[in-house]
Formats: C-alpha cells, sequence, structure tokens
C-alpha cells in the first residue's frame, strides 16, 4: 500500500489519469458489480424461481382437443340442384365458415346442451387445495375421497364430483356465486350470503319460491359424491357470458391456404370436457349446415308447386283453344317453313317464362338494384326482343296460319313449362330427402394425454431468467440510488483531505461482536476482544499497520501526542478504528493510551472486557486518581480509560479546565494518547476534545455518507479550530471481483507462512 506524505498538498491534486479510467466502463467492470452483488442477485433470483415453481405446480391443467371439418368448395344449395333450379351460388369464404362456427347461433346452442352456463367445482383450499385435490386424484384408484387436512372439512381435498344440470335463479342473481353444502344420505343446502336459499336431495329437481314477486330458484343434481359438510361453488351464468367465455377457449385455422380443412382446437380443464364441447360444436355445426341447405331447397319447392296450378291451367286453356279452332276450320297444314318459325317461338317463349321464373325467385332475396337481378332483366329484354322479331314475321302469314301458328305456340309453350318444373318439382323432393351440407366432420376429438398448460419446464425457465434479470436490475438501481460515497477518491477530490487508509469489511470483526453479545446475554465475564488480538493477519488489521505508518510521519512536528477520532454520525466504527489502532500502535513497542471520550454512549469497554465506571468523567470531577481509572489491557499491550459514569451534562464537563490538564499530564507518560469522540454532527463534545488534540481522523463509512453529509463534518470541525488531519474510509466491502489496497480498486493480501 502506498501511503500519503505528511505535508499533504493542499492544493488541487490531478486526477486526469483517474478519472479517465473511472469513466471507462468496461465489461469486466460490469461484471466485477454483478460479483460483487451476487448475494442479492441470488436471493431475488431465489424467490422469483420459487414462484415460478410454485405456479408451475400450483396452476390447474388445461388440455385441449382438436379436431378436422372439410368445408366443400361448393356451397349449392344441394347435389345436382344447380342444374335443375339453376339458382346462381356463392362461394362461402373459409373466413366466413370460421366465422359462422363462432357464432352464437352454434355456440348459444353447445352452451345450452352441455349446460357450459353452469359452473359447478369443489371449494378447494385457497392456494395450494387445488394442487392436492389433483395430485390425490392422480393416485386416486378406488374413487374413495380424501381426509380433510387443517381441520378444514367444508374445503375439498381430492374426490369430490359433482354434476348440475339444471339451475335457474333470477336474472339478477346470474353470475352470482352460490354455496352448495354436501349433507348426509344424498342431501344438499343451497346457500346464497350465508343464507340457505333451499334444501334437496340428489337425482330430483328442488325448487322455492323467492317472495311473492313471482321469483324461483330450481336446482337438479343427478350426481353429488363428497363428504357431508363439503362446500361446492355454483354459478348461474349469462348466456352471453357463457358464450364469450367459450369462444375465447376456441381456436379455428385452415390447414394449409385453399384446402377447405379446418382446425377447431377447444382448451377446457379437463380431458372429456375438451373432447365433449368440440365434437358438440362440430356436430350442431354440420346439422345446422343441412338444415340451411334443406332449407332452400324447401323454399325452391314451395315456389314450383305455387306455379305447376297456375302452368297446368295455362296449358289446359291452351290445348283447349287450339283444339276449338281446328274443329271450327278443319284441317289446317302449316309448311316446313311455318313450322319453324313455330319451333322457334316456342324455345324463345319458353326460355322467357323460365327466366320471369328464376327472376321472381331470386326478386325474394336480392333488390331491384342487385347485379344479379339487373343481369336478369338484361336477358329477358334481350329475349322480348327477339320474340317482337318473330312476331313481325309471323304478321306476314295468311291469317289462318297465324292464328294456328300463336294457338299452337302458346299450347307448347305452356306444356312444356308444365312438363319441365313438375320434373324438376319431383326431384327436388327426392334430392330433399337426402339433403347433404357441404361440410362434414372428417375427425372427432380424441381425449388428450397430457394437458397443453401450465408449461412446467418453461415457467420454471422463464422464472430462472426472469429472477437472474431482476436481481442485476435491481443492483444497478440499487447503485443509481445509493448517496453514499463508495471511492474515497471523491472525498479526496471534493474535500481536499486526503484518505490515510481504507479498512476492508472483516467478517472476523462481525463474529467477535456476535460472540461479545452471546456472552454479555450469558450474564459471564467479557474478555478482551480485539481484531488485532484474535487474528493479525486480517486484511483489516493490515490496513491499520498502514495507518500506523502514515501516523508515524505525520506527528513529526505535531504539538502534542493526542489523536481524537471522530466521525460524521454513529454506527460507521470509529470505535473499532480507535481500539484496534491502539493495539497496532502497541504491537510496535508503543505506550498506549486510549480513552474513550464518548460519554454519552461510549462502550469500548465491553470489547476490552472491563467495567465502565471509575473512568473519564469522574477523572474531570477530581473523584479518582489517575492510576484508579487507567486499566492495563495485557491482551493488547496498552492502557484504557473508560467514560466512567455518563454524565448529564458531557459537554460541559469536556469544556473543565480540568480536562485540559488532564490531558496534559497523562499525554507525557504515554508515546501516544488515542480518544475516541461522540460524532461531530451529533453533538459538540468532538469540537470541544479535538481542539486539544494535535491531530483528527474521521472515519468515513463506506456507501453510507452522502457527500454533503461529509463537507458538513469537516466544516464543523475546521470552524471549532480542529486539525482535521486525515480520513480513515471504513468498512470497504471485500469485494471478490476487485483486490483494494490502501484506496483505490486494489487490495492485495500477503500472509507469511513458516516453511516445512
Amino acid at each position: 500500500m502506498s501511503n500519503l506524505p505528511v505535508d499533504y498538498p493542499k492544493t488541487q491534486i490531478d486526477y486526469s489519469l483517474n478519472q479517465e479510467d473511472e469513466n471507462e466502463i468496461n465489461l469486466s467492470e460490469l461484471i466485477s458489480i454483478l460479483v460483487d452483488n451476487k448475494w442479492l442477485i441470488i436471493t431475488i433470483t431465489f424467490i422469483t424461481l420459487s414462484l415460478g415453481i410454485a405456479k408451475a405446480f400450483l396452476d390447474a391443467p388445461v388440455y385441449k382437443a382438436d379436431g378436422l371439418l372439410q368445408v366443400k368448395e361448393n356451397t349449392g344449395s344441394m347435389a345436382g340442384l344447380e342444374a335443375l333450379t339453376g339458382l346462381v351460388d356463392t362461394k362461402l369464404s373459409v373466413l366466413a365458415e370460421i366465422e359462422l362456427i363462432k357464432s352464437r347461433l352454434i355456440l348459444g346452442e353447445a352452451v345450452h346442451n352441455l349446460h357450459l352456463d353452469i359452473i359447478a367445482k369443489p371449494k378447494y383450499f385457497p392456494v395450494f387445495g387445488g394442487a392436492i385435490a389433483r395430485r390425490f386424484q392422480e393416485s386416486n384408484q378406488d374413487n374413495s375421497l380424501s381426509s380433510p387436512l387443517l381441520g378444514q372439512s367444508h374445503y375439498a381435498w381430492g374426490g369430490e364430483m359433482i354434476q348440475v344440470d339444471t339451475f335457474n335463479v333470477p336474472s339478477d342473481l346470474n353470475d352470482k356465486e352460490f354455496i352448495l353444502q354436501a349433507g348426509e344420505l344424498g342431501r344438499f343446502k343451497l346457500i346464497y350470503n350465508d343464507e340457505t336459499l333451499l334444501e334437496g336431495e340428489v337425482g330430483k329437481i328442488a325448487s322455492k319460491q323467492l317472495g311473492n314477486n313471482g321469483r324461483s330458484i330450481e336446482i337438479f343434481v343427478p350426481l353429488l359424491f363428497a363428504r357431508p359438510d363439503t362446500h361446492f361453488t355454483v354459478i348461474r351464468e349469462s348466456t352471453g357470458l357463457a358464450i364469450n367465455r367459450l369462444k375465447s377457449n376456441i381456436s379455428i385455422m385452415e390447414k394449409g391456404k385453399g384446402t377447405g380443412i379446418l382446425e377447431l382446437t377447444v382448451e377446457a380443464p379437463s380431458q372429456d370436457k375438451a373432447v365433449r364441447i368440440l365434437n358438440e360444436i362440430a356436430n350442431i355445426y354440420v346439422q345446422q349446415n343441412v338444415n340451411h341447405k334443406s332449407a332452400e331447397s324447401q323454399k325452391t319447392l314451395e315456389f314450383l308447386e305455387k306455379q305447376l296450378p297456375i302452368l297446368k291451367e295455362q296449358m289446359e286453356a291452351a290445348t283447349d283453344a287450339l283444339n276449338d279452332y281446328r274443329i271450327r276450320q278443319g284441317s289446317v297444314d302449316l309448311n316446313l317453313e311455318t313450322q319453324n318459325v313455330l319451333k322457334g317461338a316456342v324455345e324463345l317463349k319458353t326460355q322467357l317464362t323460365l327466366l320471369q321464373q328464376k327472376r321472381d325467385e331470386l326478386r325474394q332475396k336480392y333488390t331491384e338494384s342487385h347485379p344479379i337481378i339487373i343481369s336478369h332483366d338484361k336477358q329477358i329484354a334481350r329475349l322480348q326482343g327477339q320474340i317482337n322479331s318473330q312476331d313481325k314475321k309471323i304478321g306476314v302469314l295468311p291469317e289462318t296460319q297465324q292464328v294456328i301458328l300463336r294457338l299452337s305456340s302458346d299450347m307448347q309453350v305452356s306444356t312444356e313449362l308444365y312438363t319441365t318444373l313438375l320434373n324438376n318439382a319431383q326431384t327436388l323432393r327426392v334430392a330433399k330427402a337426402g339433403t347433404v351440407g357441404n361440410v362434414r366432420i372428417v375427425d372427432y376429438a380424441m381425449l388428450p394425454d397430457e394437458p397443453i398448460r401450465p408449461m412446467k419446464i418453461l415457467i420454471i425457465s422463464i422464472a430462472l431468467i426472469l429472477g437472474l434479470i431482476l436481481g442485476v436490475v435491481a443492483v444497478f438501481i440499487r447503485r443509481l440510488l445509493s448517496h453514499g460515497i463508495e471511492d474515497p477518491h471523491l472525498i479526496e477530490k471534493q474535500l481536499n483531505i486526503p484518505v490515510y487508509a481504507t479498512i476492508p469489511h472483516s467478517r472476523k470483526q462481525q463474529v467477535l461482536v456476535n460472540k461479545i453479545k452471546k456472552i454479555a446475554r450469558s450474564g459471564h465475564s467479557l474478555p478482551a476482544m480485539l481484531l488485532a488480538v484474535e487474528d493479525k493477519e486480517d486484511l483489516a488489521i493490515e490496513s491499520m499497520r498502514s495507518l500506523r505508518t502514515t501516523l508515524h510521519f505525520a506527528f513529526l512536528e505535531a504539538r502534542n501526542n493526542v489523536i481524537m477520532v471522530t466521525g460524521p454520525s454513529p454506527a460507521i466504527g470509529k470505535t473499532f478504528v480507535s481500539s484496534n489502532l491502539a493495539a497496532v500502535m502497541a504491537s510496535a513497542g508503543k505506550k498506549i493510551l486510549l480513552i474513550d471520550g464518548d460519554m454519552r454512549r461510549g462502550n469500548i469497554n465491553k470489547y476490552l472486557g472491563i467495567e465502565k465506571a471509575h473512568g473519564l468523567s469522574e477523572l474531570i470531577l477530581n473523584a479518582i486518581k489517575i492510576e484508579d481509572a487507567i486499566h492495563g489491557i495485557t491482551s493488547a499491550n496498552f492502557d484504557f480509560i473508560s467514560t466512567g459514569s455518563y454524565p448529564p451534562n458531557p459537554s460541559e464537563l469536556l469544556l473543565h479546565e480540568n480536562f485540559a490538564i488532564l490531558l496534559e499530564n497523562i499525554s507525557k507518560q504515554y508515546d501516544l494518547v488515542i480518544i475516541d469522540s461522540p460524532p461531530i454532527l451529533a453533538v459538540t463534545d468532538a469540537a470541544i476534545i479535538g481542539r486539544l488534540a494535535s491531530a483528527t481522523l474521521m472515519v468515513v463509512k463506506a456507501g453510507v455518507h452522502p457527500m454533503r453529509e461529509l463537507e458538513q463534518s469537516a466544516k464543523r470541525l475546521v470552524q471549532a479550530g480542529v486539525n482535521l488531519k486525515g480520513i480513515v474510509f471504513n468498512d470497504l466491502p471485500q469485494l471478490s471481483s476487485q483486490s483494494r489496497y490502501g484506496y483505490g480498486k486494489y487490495v492485495y493480501q500477503y500472509n507469511y507462512k513458516s516453511g516445512k
């Protein structure tokens, strides 16, 4: 360790090289910070990991069932119907089918069929009761019931079962939690807000009127297996809430673009429930599709059945009119040209009539401005124009042939229309009986083997990583929020006061303190216990030796041999410094006197194993002789004067001339007198004592004091005329990632061992 010289320069010190090094943040320094705070990181990681493990094993399992549906490309009314009716088909997109499956039409029926709007489950002990019950159920081969734990018999602990098929309550009680309490011999009670609403029996409907306003409650429990007094939670959800909850647990996606194969998945808390829900939704969807197609064909059939009687009358009237005219006029033969005209006219009128019928049917679905209706209107206008052209050709024929041509055309058109529609109607009746939809179930759901959640390994891994991240973040936040000075360089730069030594934290010292407290509680006499005596090779004591060397040169021109040790605040280790400094000085052959000058809370005597009475306060009052107050500490080879009895006026005693005379006389008998004084910011005692000392050391604890506190402490001492010689930077953490020697970033431990 390099020590500062006696005449420490009072000018600004050049720290340009140090600042450049400090401002350079590299990976090794970051790693050093993390290693130094490893216990904080380990603690946070352990807590987070424990929470993750708890979540992984306490969360209720979730199972997923999956099935496949096929949606055909063509979604016409029925197989073969398009050719018969000529209706324009539309292709439903896969997205439309997915939304249809998620609609209230499908899911609402599934909720109703499976009673998904009724929640009935055992009431478990909070936090871990459900996990205990599941663990019991895994090994429950004989369907028995678990014994209640912790004396909580109203909670379910494993093996309990309940099924509620009917639970009707007034609308204002929807989504409210009821308690079903199991009783003896299949009896039960339904409780709400600690009030028994009704009593019932398994397998029988139980109901009761609530007041005189017609409100009632009804419940049917076909299955109840539990110990008497076991509680179950029963909730009747509103239909909308139940549908939304089911919708959030289903997922539908197309397997491969354009394949028309839909994969439907359902998540549920049990394997069989997931399978039942998925299969029910699939069956409802397929049946709804069939019903929709059947409804389309039914509407078409009804339309045809309305048209057939009208067409039959028209056909019979046209036939009678033609026959009557032939009878009146006799046999009239049509030449080949006229027959061709007749054939063309029949075809055009037949097409026009069919097209008009199709337009009338489409008009029930679409408005006049719809593109399909507009397209049919254009076709009708085109056919009408062709018919008008035919009529002009017919107009040049003889009158008899014109009449025969018109009557024959009417008869053939009506006959052909009637025959066509009659055949279509019969075909529709046959097709309707075997209607199939354009969707089918490819794969039904199977019981899943393992739950999809909780993913235990993933949760634990995330918890571990998150714990490490939070630990690292906590380390840096802690450093950012820390206002205490951790670098002695900053003190020297800001206060222009030398740091004589940096004393690392000593684990052995903490062991000694705990040992002293334990002996004190037992009532036994306290032996002298100083770190300088118990472990001379401790790093803290090595730093004391460095301080001893520095003080040796600092006192070459001192006006007396009295040193005061103080600090800004209590509990910073000034007693540790003063007592062990005395021992280290004495080990160098010096005659040392240690005085406990803190007549308010001084307790150095505890570490030295002597009583507090007959000390400094009595000496100032001339109540005892000096030789009666001095205690020889044999193990440490120095003398000690305790505080004596705590006086009510310590400051007044220290201001008494007897104290100055005492120090002057007693200092002549020793090479060095060390006075441990109270903190300077707490009381004025240190300012009084320091004026009588040739040098004052201010103990600063690493990471505790903000710079303003140190500035105020130094200011008070200087204003009181105290010679603040230097600072002892105490309790510097022994960082496993860094070495510190003196002050700065390095401490080396060098052990001398005898060779063998």
